[in-house]
C-alpha cells in the first residue's frame, strides 16, 4: 500500500473547509447568489466524491470518466474499448440510467465501497440491468478482465442532457475523475456546452485526453487539425488526442481495430504506476489549486448576502419600531379619548354622578337595578370594553402600517421581491392571530392596572379611600388618566374631555396624592406599551422566519479554513 507523507493533516483540513461550506449561508436572491449555490455545491461534491477519497489513498485506481455531449458515442466506446457490452446506450433522448462504471476484477473491491461517490448507491446486474434500472443516485458497477489493472472506465450521462439530473450528475462525476476521457464527435466538436467543461479541466489542471468520433476518413486530417488548434488556443494543448473513424458497430461495440490506439494507451498508463501517479497528481493538484479561486468567490458573496439580510431585517425592524411610536404617541397625545372611549366616560362620570358613587352601596344598588331592567353591562363594563376596543384599533392599524410599509420596502429589494414571492400576500396585513393575541393581552393590561391600584391602595393610610371609591373605579380612572392628555383633541373634545379627566385625576389625587397618581399612570403606559411592543415583535418575527441566517464570521471562516488546506499542503509537501 503507498501512502503520502502527510496527507492526513490535509484531509483533516479539506473536511473542516467542506464543513465551513456546508454551513455558510447563500439562499437570499441577491447579485451572484445563484452562481456562488452552484459553486458551492461543487466544490463541495468534489470534496466528497475525488479530495478526500484521493488523499486517503494516493495508490487507488485511476478513474477515469468518460463524457460528452448527448449521442457522442461514450457508450459504444467504452464497449469498444473493454471488447464486450458492459453499458447500453439509450435508444431514446434523453436517457435516464445509472452510469456504469467498469473496473478489472482486482480492483472491484476499490470501487464496490462508497470510498469515491459516496452520494451513489452501488448497483449489479449487468448492462441490461443498467438502462432498466435508471434510478436516480446509483452507479452501476461491472467488471471486465480487458479494463487494465489500477484504472477503470466510468461511463456518465449526457453533459448537454436536456435533464437537468443527468447534466449535474455529468457534472459530478467528471469532478470526481482523474481523468477525463472526453468524447465528442466530427459534427459537434465546436459546441458550446463540451468547450465550458474542457475549460473547467483546463482552469482545475485535469488530466485530460479527448477522442474524436465518428469521423468521415476523408475528413480526418483537416477535422482533427483544426480541433488540435482550438485545444492549443485554449491552453489544452498538451491534451492526448484520438480520431475515431466513422465505422459500423458490431454488437452495440466499436470495432476493436478503431479504437485500438486508445486501448493501447489505457494499456500502458494501467501498467505505469510512474505514469499514473503522475496523472493522479496532476488532476489532484489541479483540484486543490482551484479551491483558492473558488472559496474566495463563495466568501465574497457571504458578504452581499449578509448586506442584504441586514437592509431586508432593518426595513421591518424600522417599520414595527414606527408602529410603537405611533401606538406611545396616540396613548400620551389623547387621540384614545375620541368616540366611544370618550362617550363611555361621560357616560361613567356623568354630571357628578361619579363623584357620587363615593356612596358606594347606592352606586352598586343603582348599577344592578339598572343592569337588571334594562339588560344593558354596567357603564362600568361598558367603559373598560370601550378601552379595550379603542386600544385594540389603535394597535391593529399601525401593526397594518408596518405590514404594508415592510412588503413595500421589500419588494423593491431583489432578495426581498423573491421571498415575498414565496411567502405570498398574506405578509402584507397583520397576522390573523394578532387581533385575539391583542385582545388577550389588552385584558391582561387592564387586570394588571387594577392590581396596580390595590397594590397602591394596600397602605393604610389610603386604604379606606380606595375602599370608599372601588378599586374598580379607581383603576378605570387611571386608565383614563394615561389617556387624559388633550393633544390629540380638536374644538369642544378638548373641554369635554378635558373637563371629564379633570373630576377623575382630582379624585384620584384625594385617594392616593397627586405624586403616586403620576406614578400610576406612568407605570401603567408603561406596561400597555410593552405588551404592545412583545406583539409588534411577534409580528417582526413572520418577516425574519423567511430570512436565512445571518452569520457575520461566514466569510472569515470559509477563508480561515482555505488558510488550514493551503499550509497543511504545504507541510506535506515538506514532508513528501
Amino acid at each position: 500500500m503507498q501512502e503520502t507523507l502527510g496527507a492526513l493533516p490535509l484531509v483533516t483540513a479539506i473536511e473542516s473547509l467542506r464543513t465551513a461550506l456546508e454551513s455558510t449561508p447563500l439562499d437570499l436572491e441577491i447579485g451572484g447568489g445563484a452562481e456562488s449555490r452552484r459553486e458551492r455545491t461543487a466544490v463541495i461534491g468534489q470534496i466528497q466524491d475525488y479530495l478526500l477519497p484521493r488523499l486517503q489513498r494516493l495508490d487507488a485506481p485511476l478513474l477515469t470518466v468518460v463524457g460528452g455531449s448527448t449521442g457522442a458515442g461514450k457508450s459504444t466506446l467504452v464497449n469498444g474499448l473493454v471488447g464486450t457490452t458492459v453499458t447500453t446506450a439509450g435508444v431514446l433522448r434523453p436517457t435516464t440510467r445509472a452510469p456504469v462504471l467498469v473496473c478489472n476484477p482486482d480492483d472491484r473491491d476499490w470501487f464496490a465501497t462508497d470510498r469515491i461517490l459516496p452520494g451513489l448507491a452501488r448497483t449489479t446486474g449487468g448492462p441490461a440491468a443498467a438502462a432498466a434500472d435508471g434510478r436516480a443516485g446509483s452507479l452501476q458497477l461491472a467488471t471486465a478482465p480487458e479494463v487494465p489493472r489500477g484504472l477503470a472506465l466510468l461511463d456518465a450521462p449526457d453533459v448537454d442532457s436536456v435533464v437537468t439530473a443527468n447534466r449535474e450528475l455529468a457534472a459530478q462525476l467528471l469532478a470526481a475523475a482523474d481523468l477525463w476521457l472526453f468524447v465528442t464527435t466530427a459534427a459537434r466538436y465546436a459546441d458550446a456546452v463540451p468547450w465550458e467543461l474542457l475549460h473547467t479541466a483546463q482552469e482545475r489542471s485535469t488530466a485530460l485526453a479527448v477522442v474524436l468520433d465518428r469521423v468521415p476518413p476523408e475528413a480526418a486530417p483537416e477535422v482533427s487539425a483544426h480541433l488540435r488548434e482550438m485545444l492549443a488556443r485554449n491552453g489544452l494543448g498538451d491534451a492526448q488526442l484520438f480520431v475515431v473513424p466513422e465505422t459500423e458497430l458490431l454488437g452495440g461495440a466499436l470495432p476493436v481495430a478503431s479504437v485500438e490506439p486508445v486501448r493501447a494507451w489505457l494499456r500502458e498508463l494501467g501498467a505505469d504506476d510512474g505514469r499514473r501517479q503522475a496523472v493522479v497528481r496532476a488532476t489532484l493538484d489541479g483540484a486543490l489549486d482551484s479551491l483558492s479561486a473558488r472559496v474566495e468567490q463563495i466568501a465574497a458573496q457571504t458578504v452581499v448576502q449578509l448586506a442584504a439580510g441586514n437592509t431586508l431585517a432593518t426595513q421591518v425592524g424600522q417599520a414595527y419600531d414606527t408602529a410603537a411610536h405611533e401606538v406611545d404617541r396616540s396613548l400620551r397625545d389623547g387621540s384614545l379619548l375620541r368616540g366611544e372611549v370618550l362617550n363611555r366616560w361621560q357616560e361613567y362620570v356623568g354630571t357628578g354622578e361619579f363623584m357620587r358613587s363615593l356612596e358606594v352601596r347606592i352606586g352598586r344598588l343603582r348599577d344592578r337595578l339598572r343592569a337588571a331592567f334594562t339588560g344593558r353591562p354596567t357603564p362600568a363594563t361598558e367603559l373598560r370594553d370601550a378601552v379595550e376596543s379603542g386600544v385594540e384599533s389603535l394597535v391593529l392599524d399601525a401593526a397594518d402600517r408596518a405590514a404594508e410599509r415592510s412588503v413595500e420596502g421589500w419588494r423593491v429589494h431583489p432578495a426581498g421581491k423573491a421571498l415575498l414571492a414565496v411567502a405570498g400576500e398574506g405578509l402584507a396585513r397583520s397576522s390573523p392571530q394578532l387581533r385575539t393575541r391583542l385582545a388577550q393581552e389588552i385584558r391582561d393590561w387592564q387586570g394588571q392596572v387594577l392590581a396596580l391600584v390595590a397594590e397602591e391602595g394596600a397602605d393604610k393610610r389610603t386604604a379606606a379611600r380606595v375602599a370608599s371609591l372601588g378599586v374598580n373605579g379607581a383603576g378605570l380612572a387611571v386608565m383614563i388618566g394615561v389617556f387624559a392628555h388633550t393633544g390629540g383633541l380638536t374644538g369642544g373634545e378638548v373641554a369635554v374631555a378635558g373637563g371629564t379627566s379633570v373630576a377623575g385625576q382630582r379624585l384620584l389625587e384625594a385617594v392616593f396624592g397627586d405624586q403616586a397618581v403620576r406614578t400610576l399612570a406612568r407605570e401603567a403606559r408603561l406596561e400597555l406599551v410593552s405588551r404592545v411592543e412583545r406583539l409588534l415583535a411577534g409580528e417582526v418575527d413572520r418577516f425574519a422566519a423567511l430570512l436565512p441566517p445571518r452569520d457575520e464570521s461566514a466569510g472569515a471562516a470559509l477563508r480561515a479554513a482555505l488558510a488550514q488546506v493551503q499550509v497543511a499542503r504545504r507541510q506535506s509537501a515538506g514532508l513528501a
